[in-house]
């Protein structure tokens, strides 16, 4: 899963009609570019891959200026409204250790309604929980990471790893459950 996939196609969703240097706009002022790959190249390669996916349709709207080719807006087809909704489920409920689809997902939250954002961070908060009960399970009852040189400090990363984002999780669930956010289908 590409987390500038998913940030390209909320970003076209959100305007409804866009053409890249919007898009890329648009995630430069989330900060995008700072936590993820979305470079210039990469939202431009990102918007014609799903346009030739046929996730996005293509308008061509004017001639360029300067005697280039004319420029291209997209919009989401009802395939890239399907395939955006599920990345964006699939990185906020999964255990996905890579932060730029996270942090892309949780850009993107209010596009889900309430209830199933809810649902979806309950289940990744049980992702979590269970990543650290696979690791915990294969480990001694007393063991000692510290005795174990540099592979108890590679466990206890990983478990601290799993137990921090089950804590940021649950935080960020509380959250929502609590009425953070203007969730899709509310006003």
């Amino acid at each position: 899963m590409s987390a500038v996939r998913l940030l390209a196609l909320g970003a076209v969703r959100r305007r409804g009609r866009a053409h890249g240097y919007q898009v890329r706009a648009d995630l430069e002022s989330w900060g995008a570019h700072e936590w993820s790959s979305a470079t210039s190249g990469s939202v431009y390669h990102a918007l014609r891959s799903a346009a030739g996916r046929g996730l996005l349709r293509e308008h061509e709207v004017s001639p360029s200026a300067v005697g280039g080719p004319p420029r291209i807006e997209y919009e989401l087809t009802d395939d890239g409204e399907r395939a955006y909704l599920d990345l964006l489920r699939t990185a906020l409920s999964s255990r996905d250790p890579r932060m730029d689809l996270l942090a892309a997902a949780v850009g993107l939250i209010e596009d889900l309604p309430r209830a199933e954002a809810v649902d979806l961070l309950r289940r990744r908060a049980a992702a979590m929980d269970d990543w650290e009960a696979g690791i915990t399970t294969h480990l001694p009852p007393d063991a000692d990471l510290a005795t174990w040189g540099p592979v108890g400090d590679v466990i206890g990363l990983w478990l601290h790893t799993a137990r921090s984002r089950a804590e940021w999780t649950r935080a960020l669930l509380d959250r929502v459950e609590r009425g953070a956010y203007r969730m899709a289908g509310e006003v």
